[in-house]
């Protein structure tokens, strides 16, 4: 169930393809339906071990996040740091399997902000979700159901991708709209009706996908990376406010919800990407203090910083 996450394109860095095969998600599936959590996860454990330890490919995607979050220390460090970060990937693909075979039932998904989140959503200019690919993002989107508020989610899904969406195991709808990043004008036409309609754009502000050229340079754990601009940018014509919402595991059937930050951003129409810098620098520094507190649940599986 382990993804490789990277950029898609032309000169492809990553990839959001699943690592695992058709039949090894098929055996984890039929564990969550069998076994539940428990069964899944210890397989999970042995699986992890087994790619920290024999597959040196994927241990070192790992590397550049986790050489500046940790520094350097033992090998026996390195690799447990290695280990915990993709058990802790592992739990975030079951979980969100569990959403879809069992039941959301089965996961607690708790959100302290949900008032304020509804307060932004009444002032009718629409809201911007800048989220990161850390914790379990599809729990989160689980739950904004709550929100009686139509969500639009910009997402890029590859071709041949195995590994299923939660909804997709009932053979259901998504309970939200797919905006593709790489269609024409990278969405966003699509992205400004659905702010102009009053409703919800869930954006991932960690990764560049598409025109790289739409990207601004912010430090991160030392050193600068490319963050994209699109939801600021957004913002600034449309007055929608940006909520910064980040999930994390708090327990073996619980993941909570919190808005780290809500950005405004003044009308900023033609101006260069430059004016967005203190924006992008701005959830970075949100993005950095995540880490601080949950350093295993950050999911970007490739080197941000040599692409800075």
């Amino acid at each position: 169930m382990y993804k490789e996450t990277g950029r898609t394109g032309d000169n492809a860095r990553w990839t959001s393809r699943s690592v695992g095969s058709r039949l090894q998600h098929s055996i984890f599936y039929a564990l969550i339906g069998l076994g539940g959590r428990k069964a899944a996860y210890m397989v999970l454990s042995l699986v992890a071990f087994y790619y920290t330890l024999f597959r040196p490919a994927i241990r070192k995607k790992a590397d550049p996040y986790l050489k500046r979050r940790f520094g350097t220390g033992s090998v026996l460090k390195k690799f447990l740091n290695c280990y915990r970060i993709y058990e802790n990937l592992g739990k975030a693909l079951i979980d969100r399997a569990i959403i879809g075979i069992k039941g959301p039932g089965h996961m607690r998904i708790i959100c302290n902000d949900h008032d304020l989140l509804l307060g932004l959503v009444r002032e009718g200019r629409g809201l911007v979700l800048l989220t990161a690919h850390v914790g379990c993002w599809q729990a989160a989107m689980s739950a904004l159901r709550v929100l009686n508020t139509p969500v639009s989610l910009l997402l890029h899904r590859e071709e041949g991708d195995v590994d299923l969406h939660y909804f997709e195991h009932s053979g259901g709808q998504a309970p939200f709209r797919v905006i593709d990043p790489l269609s024409y004008l990278g969405g966003v036409l699509e992205m400004m009706e659905v702010l102009k309609k009053g409703e919800v754009l869930s954006i991932m502000g960690d990764r560049v996908l598409g025109d790289a050229k739409s990207t601004i340079r912010a430090g991160f754990l030392g050193d600068p990376v490319r963050l994209p601009v699109s939801a600021y940018k957004l913002a600034s014509v449309t007055g929608a406010p940006i909520a910064v919402l980040l999930s994390h595991k708090s327990g073996p059937d619980c993941y909570e919800l919190t808005v780290d930050d809500i950005i405004r951003v003044p009308h900023e129409t033609g101006r260069p990407e430059e004016v967005f810098r203190p924006y992008a620098e701005r959830f970075a520094g949100t993005l950095e203090s995540y880490v601080q507190r949950y350093p295993y649940q950050f999911f970007n599986f490739y080197d941000m910083w040599e692409e800075a």
